[in-house]
């Protein structure tokens, strides 16, 4: 039996060579094999811990998922930090020196490393403060939109409508601006901008609008909000300018591109059912001195109207909308 003990400790022996020394503290192979094991058992145990905190929630209906993901990412820090102090103090190093030592190595790290540390400190901000949630459709001042699908030490993962994945640092969202489409409400008010030629009808063009309006599916008619309206906004130089002011389903929010795209289309068509006039940009000639030998002819130009009528021609079918079927 004493034999076979002889050869164990002989065959791992090797465990005890050392390395190098941090004060008075010898670190071998043994430790380091030591300080390993109790970093992947605590990271273990926080995957656990998280799994439960998610299952617990899923039970409670009234916890938010923001409110879970934000949770468990606190709880990971907190274990994996614990985790990494028993890791220390069990291969014998002075916490107390090594904590003087962290202090000292902190401050010089900090000057190199402080594009890090800005976005770990805004990170932490972000789940404490739940001003950015995971699935809130974003866009950020330098123009990027999408939904957050993950809120991670460092960075901010945005998934675009494109299905494109932008990694954006956490300090973007503390130090710019950002637009948060879904922060409280996820029903939304857009305004859609056209132009017809003067001397149109402006009941007529309110008429043809709201009839686009009501058959893009991404319209609101619960009547919880007000219904789609007209609104004459300017005198253009060549167009009465107009805008279909409309509020949105919660779905559509996060598809802007898209949801534009389709009203468009609808509003084009309905223009062109009622024969009103989209014009071109006028611009007036005024000629001051011309060759005597040239021979200058004009013309009258009359400028046709449109027709008025009060149904809409139905002479061939509406093309169809893809637009309209992009959620």
């Amino acid at each position: 039996m004493e034999q076979i003990l002889a050869e164990v400790q002989h065959l791992f022996g090797w465990l005890q060579t050392e390395l190098f020394k941090v004060g008075e503290t010898s670190i071998t192979y043994g430790s380091i094999f030591r300080v390993v094991m109790i970093l992947i058992v605590t990271y273990i145990f926080s995957r656990i811990l998280q799994n439960g905190l998610r299952r617990i929630a899923s039970y409670r209906k009234s916890m938010a998922q923001s409110s879970v993901y934000a949770l468990t990412r606190i709880t990971h820090y907190v274990v994996m930090v614990v985790g990494a102090l028993i890791a220390v103090a069990s291969i014998g190093i002075d916490l107390t020196k090594f904590a003087i030592f962290a202090s000292a190595l902190g401050v010089g790290v900090g000057f190199g490393l402080q594009n890090l540390i800005s976005n770990f400190t805004a990170g932490i901000m972000l789940l404490f403060e739940k001003t950015l949630k995971v699935g809130d459709f974003v866009e950020l001042e330098s123009g990027v939109t999408g939904e957050v699908k993950e809120i991670n030490i460092r960075s901010t993962i945005i998934t675009t409508n494109d299905n494109i994945d932008i990694i954006v640092p956490n300090s973007e969202f503390v130090a710019g601006r950002v637009t948060n489409w879904t922060m409280r409400d996820t029903i939304r008010r857009i305004k859609i901008g056209f132009g017809v030629a003067y001397g149109t009808d402006k009941e007529l063009v309110r008429k043809a609008v709201l009839e686009a309006a009501e058959r893009v599916p991404h319209t609101l008619d619960d009547g919880s909000h007000r219904p789609p309206q007209v609104w004459l906004t300017e005198f253009g130089d060549s167009s009465l300018n107009f805008e279909l002011v409309v509020w949105l389903k919660p779905e559509a929010v996060n598809r802007p591109s898209a949801v534009k795209a389709a009203f468009m289309w609808e509003i084009h068509t309905s223009l062109e059912e009622y024969d009103i006039e989209i014009p071109f940009p006028q611009r007036d000639l005024h000629i001051r001195s011309w060759n005597d030998d040239a021979k200058v002819h004009t013309e009258a130009v009359s400028k046709p109207k449109a027709k008025k009528q009060n149904s809409p021609a139905k002479s061939k079918p509406r093309p169809e909308n893809d637009a309209a079927d992009e959620l």
